[in-house]
């Protein structure tokens, strides 16, 4: 089908509307004291104003401030822009060896793997005893809890497409929910174990929570403060530095697509074929990677600036949240109201017990400072983690963020938005929810064991 001018043009006219519910989500952010104590980014402010100035609320009781085909067209966003965010995630970075990454990350990688896979055991176990039973919700409800804490808003966006093939369309939608959710809890609940390991003297540093600068509260760098966000490493006259990078991106999604095509292609006729609704945002984050890899073996990597592939992917993300939680449908979250809020309190409660009981038996020294930062990832993002670090190590002077940082490394491939986190529902549905569930169970299994022969498992 022909792509005209005139929807091309519109096309544009509403991804500016984005742009202007950014700036306004971004000046309440500044403006009001609640949205910066519970530190939410102006992405998802400006999500909830779309959201509700659109057909789910103000058009069901009033009028749509914004019409219903803008916030269709914004739907089709996220699905593409998450792409956008997996293919940066390696490139610009040095990567270390094997032997330091396992050296320095192995404890919070046995520790995340635990927490992350139990998102899985939780919630596929919760749902296989109570909420399909009771509420019928189809088993790949359980992973909604992994795919939106510990993936996030970008992945619950890609993975729409995955399961809507799979008959459970509602799935994306309860998943930025799930994400929404996460991220609120992640600074309430984050904020509050702070508090009380300070007093009780689990904390390495502090001795009471640091208060954040007023930069850090309202999102505002002042003059005397600011830092380049990137480096020109071509030169503008030959091509744009920004263009440079944006079309190394670009290359590593188009690696990806021919991946996923490969893969499709070889996999149509067997059964089951668990390829055919993969996503496409893992494989982007493996050509991101294969690029990354060539362009440290052939000196490419000294003209790639990190900076400048952080502020594309900020930028992607930015967009892909706001118009993500604007284009939710409402009325299939009220639908599944109980069930999901089941899920979501006992994810919390599973998360914080890791936080509180288990991570002061399996991680090294500075157990506190490496736990919230892992709590702050598993439930929101990997920024909300490391800002809960800082609150309770303000210079970083404990091994957490350096062991957290070699962690992801070997973590974010496959948890988190990678191979497993879209992969899972395609499993429960080409061989079922108790394999599935045993595989989860049986791989925490492993990374405690692995924890233990390291003696890194200790019971004071």
């Amino acid at each position: 089908m022909e792509i005209t001018a005139d929807q091309v043009t519109k096309f544009m006219i509403d991804f500016c509307w984005l742009c202007v519910l950014l700036l306004l989500g971004k000046w309440l952010r500044v403006r009001f004291a609640l949205f910066q104590r519970l530190f939410l980014p102006a992405s998802i402010i400006a999500g909830f104003i779309g959201l509700i100035l659109g057909p789910s609320i103000f058009g069901q009781y009033l009028f749509s401030v914004i019409p219903p085909n803008m916030v269709s067209s914004w739907s089709h966003l996220p699905g593409r822009l998450i792409n956008v965010v997996f293919a940066c995630l390696f490139l610009g970075i040095s990567i270390p060896s094997l032997r330091t990454v396992w050296r320095e990350g192995g404890p919070q990688l046995c520790y995340g793997w635990l927490v992350g896979m139990g998102q899985y055991v939780v919630g596929l176990g919760i749902t296989m005893a109570l909420l399909t039973p009771v509420f019928k919700v189809p088993y790949y409800f359980g992973c909604l809890l992994e795919i939106g804490f510990s993936g996030g808003h970008g992945t619950a966006a890609g993975m729409k497409e995955a399961f809507s093939d799979l008959g459970f369309s509602a799935g994306s939608d309860l998943g930025l929910m799930s994400a929404t959710v996460g991220v609120v809890s992640a600074v309430v609940f984050g904020m509050l174990l702070i508090n009380i390991a300070a007093r009780r003297g689990y904390t390495k540093i502090i001795k009471s929570p640091e208060k954040l600068t007023l930069e850090s509260d309202r999102g505002l760098v002042p003059e005397t403060r600011r830092i380049p966000g990137s480096f020109n490493t071509v030169s503008p006259d030959a091509l744009e530095p920004f263009a440079f990078h944006a079309a190394f991106v670009g290359f590593a999604i188009l690696i990806g697509w021919f991946i996923l095509t490969g893969i499709k292609s070889l996999s149509a006729g067997m059964k089951p074929d668990l390829f055919r609704s993969f996503p496409l945002f893992p494989l982007a984050m493996i050509g991101g990677i294969i690029i990354q890899f060539t362009a440290l073996k052939t000196g490419l990597a000294r003209y790639f600036d990190r900076r400048t592939f952080d502020r594309i992917l900020g930028l992607a993300l930015d967009f892909l949240v706001v118009s993500a939680i604007a284009s939710i449908k409402l009325d299939v979250f009220l639908a599944y109201f109980w069930p999901f809020s089941i899920l979501m309190l006992a994810g919390l409660a599973w998360v914080i017990s890791c936080t509180w009981l288990i991570a002061p038996r399996m991680l090294p020294d500075a157990w506190f400072e490496r736990s919230i930062t892992e709590y702050g990832m598993q439930t929101g993002v990997t920024a909300l983690g490391l800002l809960l670090l800082r609150v309770a190590d303000p210079h970083f002077e404990t091994p957490a963020a350096r062991s957290f940082g070699f962690k992801q490394i070997l973590y974010e491939p496959m948890l988190g938005g990678g191979f497993i986190t879209a992969a899972a529902p395609l499993l429960i549905a080409s061989f079922g929810v108790l394999p599935a569930f045993g595989m989860a169970t049986a791989s925490i299994a492993v990374a405690i064991g692995v924890a233990f022969l390291s003696g890194w498992v200790h019971s004071k």
